[in-house]
């Protein structure tokens, strides 16, 4: 399994709107358990993410952070300096998790994978993260890098089942951490998934957490913003779906992905 550092539930911290409810949010769910936390550079919520932070009672060592590499920063020089803004901004002196967010726009394999490399080699990041990267460019990174791929962030549900990813997780042995793991709400009306947590006495979100959670090294990071949202997802840790609930949710035919189809590196 990959590293054992990363808490297979996590928030996830995505707004368009309300950056500012970051700061009771990250602090609510690190009161609730929450010990993951992941962010972006273009969320625009890291200071009031680590704002959160600073105001929970845990202890930042025991938090595993993640943020990710804004598509116009991935030139060398600029993940060195918007690194070091993101450090600022969180209030934090290291990242457990870096990502690149996605591999397009100033994403240069060269330079960007020799910085991540300087990142983690003077302890500034504690691992290396990739995220909606196709096989082939996972290929390309791991080549490039010396660092070991710790995690592969990808959009991932019930109905975005990402096999050929999560394979390729199972192959390299780094975690596919799934975002949108409810895939925004519809995941809610899908019989399956409906008549699955009628079985169990459980809500949709909570047997498609659990269904994520029976998967091999697969994490993920639902966002929630009410402490009831948030323990609830975090109980979908003791939700044991069995086979047939599995299966069930296997074979959903139904395909919706969340994040415009048009954009990303499966269409260059």
């Amino acid at each position: 399994m990959p590293t054992d550092a990363l808490p297979r539930t996590g928030l996830g911290t995505y707004s368009d709107d309300d950056r500012d409810q970051w700061r009771d949010n990250v602090a609510t769910a690190l009161d609730e358990g929450y010990r993951h936390v992941d962010t972006a550079q273009d969320y625009d919520n890291e200071r009031f993410v680590g704002e959160g932070l600073a105001d929970a009672a845990v202890d930042r060592e025991d938090v595993f952070l993640a943020t990710k590499l804004a598509t116009g920063n991935l030139a060398y020089e600029d993940v060195l300096e918007t690194t070091e803004a993101s450090l600022d901004r969180l209030g934090v002196d290291y990242l457990d998790l870096l990502y690149v967010h996605w591999p397009v726009d100033t994403y240069d394999p060269d330079g960007t994978l020799r910085a991540l490399d300087e990142l983690y080699d003077e302890g500034t990041i504690e691992h290396v993260g990739l995220s909606n990267f196709t096989p082939d460019l996972l290929d390309e990174a791991r080549e490039g890098l010396d660092a070991p791929v710790a995690a592969h962030q990808v959009e991932c549900h019930p109905l975005l089942q990402q096999d050929e990813l999560r394979a390729y997780a199972r192959e390299h042995d780094h975690w596919l951490v799934a975002y949108s793991p409810l895939a925004q709400g519809e995941v809610f009306d899908v019989p399956a998934i409906r008549a699955v947590a009628e079985k169990h006495d459980a809500t949709p979100a909570q047997v498609s957490l659990a269904w994520l959670r029976s998967k091999d090294n697969v994490a993920a990071i639902p966002k929630a913003s009410s402490r009831d949202h948030m323990a609830q997802n975090l109980a979908a840790a003791d939700l044991e779906l069995d086979d047939a609930d599995i299966a069930q949710i296997d074979a959903i035919e139904r395909e919706h992905r969340v994040i415009d189809p048009e954009f990303g590196p499966w269409n260059a």
